[in-house]
């Protein structure tokens, strides 16, 4: 089952009634130009879809592992290496990154059951989302969580060049279910997962992941 997510409905409504305007318009004061008005209504029709597919969001029962950490978007692993985390956990995490395109969605969901240990948005650039420095560079947020072990895992909404504005529905103390709903990025951009060193990875470099249904890592403890 699909829905349109509340992020897009206000701009829907306006682009469709902008777009319905401008082809009434072109209809009305030029009537000998049909091909105009068909490449108008043509194109108008694509645009429209292009962006409603944007803000489509997946209704699905999550499922709930103990232990497992799943993807918290779609999109694809672009990264599996070890970083030092220098921002909160101050400490060397198994960083997975999954890219989401402007073809994905754009819903970013808790990848655990936990409590928000921190959270924290920062300004900043737009650099293209695979640059090396869009990590500690562009507009970002971050999130922390921790489960009923006291594993705990950071996460990093990234904006990229296309993507300007993130949105997020958390703050320090607020506690999740495992696939629940933190957040969102217009048009896309990327997601870091800061995993505990031992973590068991599941995933691969090039992997298609679905937020909150591919297994990225099992936690040890």
């Amino acid at each position: 089952m699909m829905t349109i997510h509340k992020e897009g409905r206000t701009l829907l409504f306006w682009l469709l009634l902008v777009l319905s305007v401008v082809n009434y318009l072109i209809y009305y004061f030029l009537p000998d130009e049909r091909l105009l008005f068909n490449l108008a209504l043509g194109g108008s029709i694509l645009f429209y879809l292009i962006i409603l597919q944007f803000f489509r969001n997946p209704i699905f029962e999550a499922p709930q592992e103990d232990g497992i950490v799943f993807a918290p978007a779609d999109g694809k692993v672009v990264v599996i290496e070890e970083a030092e985390e220098g921002e909160y956990l101050k400490d060397k995490r198994r960083q997975v990154s999954i890219f989401m395109s402007p073809f994905n969605v754009h819903v970013n969901r808790s990848p655990i059951q936990g409590t928000v240990d921190y959270f924290q948005y920062h300004p900043g650039k737009y650099l293209v989302a695979w640059h090396p420095k869009s990590s500690t560079e562009n507009e970002r947020t971050s999130l922390v969580l921790r489960d009923a072990k006291g594993n705990t895992l950071m996460m990093r909404q990234i904006a990229g060049a296309l993507a300007k504005r993130i949105k997020w529905y958390v703050t320090k103390g607020s506690a999740l279910q495992q696939g629940e709903e933190f957040g969102f990025i217009k048009f896309g951009s990327r997601v870091d997962l800061y995993l505990p060193l031992d973590a068991e990875i599941l995933c691969e470099i090039g992997q298609v992941t679905k937020g909150a249904r591919t297994p990225i890592a099992r936690l040890k403890g």
